[in-house]
């Protein structure tokens, strides 16, 4: 048997983490207007694994102002772009309470999560129906790769509105 170089082992340790590194999302809501923010408002957070083939979905929201109906995992054709729809999500409370799922993992959704393009989106009962431009809702955030969040009140150093994405080359 060969020894292993130093290159093929430095190799192995930075391919494997781009799919085994965590996401996160920022939920939070996009009111439109005076009418719309009395419904549409709210926080929370998401964190993402995939392990052993499965995406493990966990997080929590707060402040919604009706009752939550649904979660579920989209897909979409660019971040920040409202999308399709993959896969329903597991809640547990009203104003205040948590979103989870355990999903196997697809091609298209290994792909989707490396470039930014999956979220996580909750309904409330009071939610509008649907824009034109987008979906009902009350809480969206794009799944990014995990990244430092600055303390309330403390400015954000460094790239950290959109982390670095493992998007291919054009």
């Amino acid at each position: 048997m060969g020894r292993i170089s130093l290159a093929v082992i430095t190799a192995m340790a930075f391919a494997a983490p781009a799919m085994s590194a965590g996401y996160q999302a920022d939920l939070s809501p996009m009111p439109l207007d005076d009418e719309t923010k009395a419904f549409i408002a709210g926080r929370g957070e998401v964190t993402a694994i995939i392990e052993n083939g499965w995406l493990v979905v966990k997080g929590s929201f707060r402040g919604v102002p009706s009752p939550v109906t649904a979660a579920s995992l989209w897909i979409s054709p660019a971040i920040g772009v409202p999308g399709a729809k993959l896969v329903p999500l597991d809640v547990a409370g009203t104003s205040e309470g948590s979103v989870s799922g355990n999903l196997a993992v697809t091609r298209t959704m290994r792909d989707a999560l490396r470039t930014g393009r999956l979220y996580v989106q909750v309904d409330s009962e009071k939610a509008p129906p649907g824009y034109t431009w987008g979906p009902k809702g009350t809480l969206w955030g794009w799944l990014l790769p995990a990244h430092d969040r600055a303390a309330p009140g403390v400015p954000q150093q460094g790239a950290w509105f959109i982390p670095q994405l493992d998007t291919p080359s054009r």
